[in-house]
């Protein structure tokens, strides 16, 4: 066993219980010290459960694992690897420990023996390090996903291991939280040598690793330097993984006829085809204007809010306002996005939409209160939702719910039941009472298949065995089986290997063509809504900031950035471009974008709509 080595495995399998596969087949290799490592790998490639063996909360089957020279074999080392090696988890429900932030941070140095003044210097330089100081005294039950995963990673942190492990640890941050998140850990990688592992969906995050691992199965099938596996495009999707987009507008350009070197970053990118466009003599050229979508609606299904105010725990020591006088109109027929900073407020003004947050007026116990003479009248928030109007304590909350479903964040907390098919069938029963059991069978046998699970193979296991992929589609199969009008989905992709990302929004899009009237995705990947939506609301500080088509969004590059939020990488090449007089006018997705480019290159851009 060599001393330039952390961590080192040696024949390492592993198996769950009662399955009949190994979740870590044979894997050998080491991490140096000092390293950034990036894995990655397709959901239930066995990413997470290698992580989980690198610092003894599983041990293996057979083989070695050794860190820091300690032998994991022997128990009585667990407990020291354990200080030396942290991992902060998808899930940061899955860290919280105290009432108080501050708490939190510090419960694992507490739990090492660092003593008092250095915790306290360390929950001071652990919070600044993930933008959450002003949350020192708050309640974690009260914060955001986001929040909540920053102050996970803070609590890690504040240890100071020497092996760092990010799973899928920046899934559910924004942009500018996730972009703070990595910069922290490469600086505590270069200053201070801590050797990172980042197991990671973003292929954008993979890339700036110094060495990145590739598991497919349980087993590692590829390793080299990010640049060295993102070559070869047609081997990773065989594993179920795809390319940096980056590396796919790259391709597609070639395909076109130009000459693009392989690159990492978007000025790279728009250094290229610069180069490519003055070999041509082409030093400046506007691009064929995009056409926006545009609806075809009979507004049957329209939601409309006005002035939508929220504040949690209004009247105590903790009130926090969520929402601030919300303005916005959805039409029926859109695939709509919701994009915002962590604590903006979306996911709260999400759950107004099918009342799991009931309006003050629609309360029962509400009364209206009678204005003192010479006073304004209070503002009055209201909401409609085609027919519905949510403001009226008269609604019929159970049809609406019905009409409108709701897919959270967190899918496992919308499974409860035994069995899937008993756990897709429960709203379905409870909307109605009159179905027989064979057309309750028929309904969750269909939804399941929408989703793209065998009905057989799936419908009398636990729901709490699956993948976090097949969890996600089961949360969806049992919002879809009531066949609602209006599906809105909290960050429906996060987590997911890109295969599976790609998966759902397919899904997404052939429910909407097919029968259900409006789409809503929540998230915090700029990408994702300038590929998928049609239009799409930008909410800050509790209010909207803006709502139009995403091109037109991600035009105000320097207003987002300054929300706490980022742009597709589509948009951040259209701009550097711009700045050397290269006007690509893009809907910002990868293929009307490279399509674009090309056009300029071919010198008909201006003639493609002609």
């Amino acid at each position: 066993m060599s001393e330039e080595f952390i961590i080192e495995c040696e024949n390492v399998k592993f198996s769950y219980p009662e399955s009949p596969t190994f979740a870590v087949n044979n894997v050998s290799f080491a991490v140096k010290k000092g390293e950034f490592l990036s894995i990655i790998g397709h959901n239930g490639s066995g990413k997470s459960t290698l992580s989980r063996l690198f610092n003894g909360l599983l041990e293996p089957d057979d083989g070695k694992i050794k860190v820091l020279g300690m032998d994991l074999a022997e128990g009585r080392n667990a407990l020291e690897v354990r200080k030396h090696v942290g991992i902060v988890f998808q899930n940061p429900d899955n860290q919280m420990v105290a009432s108080i932030v501050e708490d939190d941070v510090a419960f694992g140095p507490e739990n090492v023996g660092i003593e008092r003044e250095e915790i306290g210097r360390r929950i001071d330089w652990a919070l600044k390090a993930v933008g959450m100081e002003k949350y020192r005294n708050s309640t974690p039950t009260r914060l955001s996903g986001g929040q909540k995963q920053r102050i996970a990673v803070a609590g890690v942190l504040a240890v100071k291991p020497d092996v760092l492990i990010l799973d899928e640890s920046t899934a559910m941050l924004d942009p500018k939280g996730r972009t703070e998140v990595i910069e922290v850990v490469r600086r505590l990688n270069k200053e201070e040598g801590i050797t990172v592992i980042l197991i990671t969906h973003f292929m954008e995050e993979a890339l700036l690793a110094d060495r990145t691992v590739v598991m497919n199965k349980g087993e590692i099938v590829l390793t080299g330097t990010p640049a060295e596996i993102f070559e070869n495009g047609g081997l990773l999707e065989t594993f179920n993984l795809s390319l940096p987009r980056i590396s796919v507008i790259s391709n597609a350009l070639r395909d076109g006829g130009m000459s693009i070197n392989n690159v990492l970053y978007p000025d790279e990118l728009a250094q290229e085809i610069l180069k490519n466009l003055s070999n041509r003599g082409i030093c400046g050229g506007q691009s064929s204007p995009y056409a926006p979508f545009k609806l075809n609606s009979p507004h049957e299904w329209d939601i409309d809010i006005k002035d939508l105010t929220y504040t949690y725990s209004k009247k105590s020591p903790f009130a926090t306002k969520a929402l601030n006088g919300v303005n916005l109109h959805i039409d029926d027929g859109a695939f709509f996005g919701v994009i915002g900073h962590t604590g903006s407020g979306k996911s709260t003004l999400i759950q107004h939409l099918n009342a799991l947050i009931k309006l003050p007026t629609a309360e029962k116990k509400y009364r209206k209160k009678k204005v003192k003479k010479g006073q304004p009248e209070p503002v009055i928030s209201r909401i409609s939702v085609g027919q519905f109007e949510l403001s009226n304590k008269k609604c019929d909350f159970k049809a609406l719910r019905a009409s409108v479903g709701m897919v959270f964040q967190y899918p496992e907390y919308q499974l409860f039941a035994e069995t899937v098919f008993k756990d897709v069938a429960f709203g379905l029963k409870n909307f109605n009472k009159n179905l027989s059991d064979d057309e309750i069978a028929q309904a969750v046998e269909d939804s399941i298949k929408i989703v793209g699970l065998d009905y057989y193979e799936i419908k009398d296991k636990s729901p709490f065995d699956l993948s976090g992929g097949q969890k996600r589609r089961v949360a969806i199969a049992g919002v879809l089986v009531t066949k609602p009008h209006i599906l809105i989905l909290d960050e429906p992709a996060a987590g997911l290997d890109p295969k599976g990302k790609n998966e759902i929004m397919e899904l997404l899009h052939k429910i909407h063509r097919e029968w259900c009237k409006t789409v809503i995705i929540v998230s915090h990947d700029m990408d994702e809504i300038a590929d998928n939506c049609t239009q799409a609301a930008v909410i800050s500080e509790g209010k909207v900031f803006a709502c139009d088509a995403p091109a037109k969004i991600f035009s105000r590059a320097d207003e987002l950035k300054a929300l706490g939020l980022d742009i597709p990488l589509t948009a951040k090449v259209s701009a550097k471009l711009a700045e050397s007089g290269v006007i690509i006018d893009s809907d910002c997705t990868v293929e009307d974008f490279s399509r674009k480019v090309l056009e300029v290159f071919n010198g008909n851009g201006g003639e493609a709509n002609a």
